[in-house]
């Protein structure tokens, strides 16, 4: 049904509002029956974690052209083919090519909606709801119409500003996906600039952040960054030490990170070297998101406690390395498995508990 509402086919839309509430209920229920203490929606009223702002702001009538991606890593490897590509042909990329406005108001007020009516009187420790970063939707939806990309990103910045509010006020953490952070060093139009001169990118990016949520309390705010949801080569991937401060520069309380895939697994020794600005939390990856494997209840445990050791089991929290379905269709990992996979999380956060505290 999503699909069919992005190729405009949906004949009854009535209809599919009304799965993405039933959907709410049940992705809820199944996480907090997983034992999982911070849930959120499963962000099942977007097409993607990005693009679903096209629906939802004025100024994306541009033709839709698939966004660069895995540049580097289809460079150094022809023989690799992408994996979930034929599936998300079919989602939207359409261009800014006129004035950035809000659009359609009501749509994060239904998300809230539906989240709240989901939870109807449990009690997870937390609840989180995602919105797309500034950076972000301008590293996958082209400009045509702002003078520059500088222009282009304050202007969403400006207008998002509506949605990162609403779901604050509603009394849930706010989770801005950030990927143009960490994936958007090699997959995007500044793959060919030099560190320095991309470093001062995304330290503009961080910056239109912190003016879109002026005045929100950083402990409802936590920042996701990755190097992009895919089982790769990732041989490009800017490391965690060359980010971290970028990342720690926006307004947020608490960082989520990829810390469990093969490529960014023994990034956690980096925190040894540097020292965790007070009230700052880290939410490092314990689950890889791209893969079947099953991960170990002690092996979860271990990845904590190293983390734990040298920023404080005060100071961390249980995380995935990103979303299971980053795309509608586009799933890497089977779903029942993911549900395996959020259990083993649990049970390790608990045996790392119990060791620690």
């Amino acid at each position: 049904m999503m699909l069919a509402r992005e190729a405009g086919r949906l004949d009854e839309e009535a209809a599919l509002e009304e799965r993405i509430r039933t959907a709410t209920v049940d992705i809820v229920r199944r996480q907090i029956e997983a034992g999982i203490d911070v849930v959120n929606d499963g962000e099942v009223s977007k097409p993607s974690y990005s693009t679903y702002v096209k629906d939802r702001l004025n100024g994306f009538e541009g033709e839709s052209v698939m966004p660069m991606r895995r540049i580097k890593d289809e460079q150094l490897f022809p023989g690799y083919v992408a994996p979930g590509a034929l599936n998300r042909a079919e989602i939207k990329f359409p261009a800014c090519n006129g004035p950035i406005s809000v659009k359609d108001p009501q749509a994060v007020q239904r998300d809230i909606d539906n989240l709240k009516a989901a939870l109807d009187g449990s009690g997870p420790e937390d609840v989180f709801m995602t919105a797309v970063s500034p950076g972000q939707i301008a590293r996958f939806m082209g400009n045509t119409y702002y003078p520059s990309h500088e222009a282009y990103v304050y202007a969403l910045a400006e207008a998002m500003k509506y949605e990162y509010q609403a779901i604050v006020e509603a009394g849930f953490v706010l989770q801005l996906d950030c990927p143009d952070l960490a994936s958007g060093r090699g997959n995007s139009e500044f793959a060919e600039l030099g560190l320095e001169d991309w470093r001062k990118v995304a330290f503009m990016h961080v910056d239109a952040l912190n003016q879109a949520t002026a005045g929100l309390p950083p402990e409802q705010l936590r920042l996701h960054l990755c190097w992009g949801n895919y089982e790769g080569p990732h041989v490009h991937d800017v490391p965690l030490e060359d980010i971290i401060d970028v990342a720690l520069s926006a307004n947020v309380q608490a960082i989520s990170f990829e810390a469990a895939n093969p490529r960014h697994a023994h990034e956690w020794k980096l925190f040894e070297k540097i020292n965790l600005p007070e009230g700052k939390i880290l939410i490092p990856g314990v689950l890889d998101s791209c893969t079947n494997y099953i991960e170990h209840p002690e092996l979860v445990a271990q990845r904590l406690a190293r983390f734990a050791s040298v920023v404080g089991p005060e100071n961390v929290i249980a995380g995935t390395d990103c979303g299971f379905g980053t795309f509608v269709g586009d799933a890497q990992v089977d779903a029942e498995i993911a549900w395996a996979k959020l259990g083993a999380m649990v049970e390790g956060a608990r045996l790392a508990s119990a060791q620690l505290f």
